[in-house]
């Protein structure tokens, strides 16, 4: 595995243990200023509207629970991708029954700077049934 391989999972772990601990401004320092999300069905979202969306998450007190297994990293000098597989759990306040989704994502990293920084995401994650 090269330095920059391990960079991206490092990466992807961080973004991991911040969504988990409600930590907004970590997760936002591991994404680039023009960063945008594609998810199926919504219109794509930029860096201003994944903040308020996280926040407005927190304020509703959601719980997440996430884990990405990572299927593959390609690195071509300052871009690279990561397809990986995503398993998230909500438990939102007062409800009962806590949402499963997950699927494949395929992410863009940008080396910026010298650190590699989410630039693209395409979260194709649906909701699963757990027996």
């Amino acid at each position: 595995m090269t330095q920059d391989e391990s960079a991206i999972r490092a990466v992807i772990d961080s973004w991991m243990e911040a969504t988990q601990a409600g930590d907004v401004p970590k997760v936002l320092s591991l994404m680039t200023d023009d960063a945008v999300f594609l998810v199926a069905g919504k219109a794509p979202m930029d860096k201003v509207a994944f903040e308020a969306a996280s926040r407005a998450q927190a304020t509703a007190k959601m719980k997440i629970e996430a884990q990405a297994e990572v299927k593959e990293i390609q690195v071509d000098g300052n871009l690279a991708y990561a397809w990986t597989h995503l398993a998230v759990t909500v438990k939102q306040s007062g409800q009962d029954k806590p949402i499963h989704r997950s699927g494949p994502t395929l992410t863009v990293f940008k080396k910026t700077g010298g650190r590699w920084l989410l630039y693209r995401d395409a979260n194709l994650i649906s909701e699963s049934k757990l027996a």
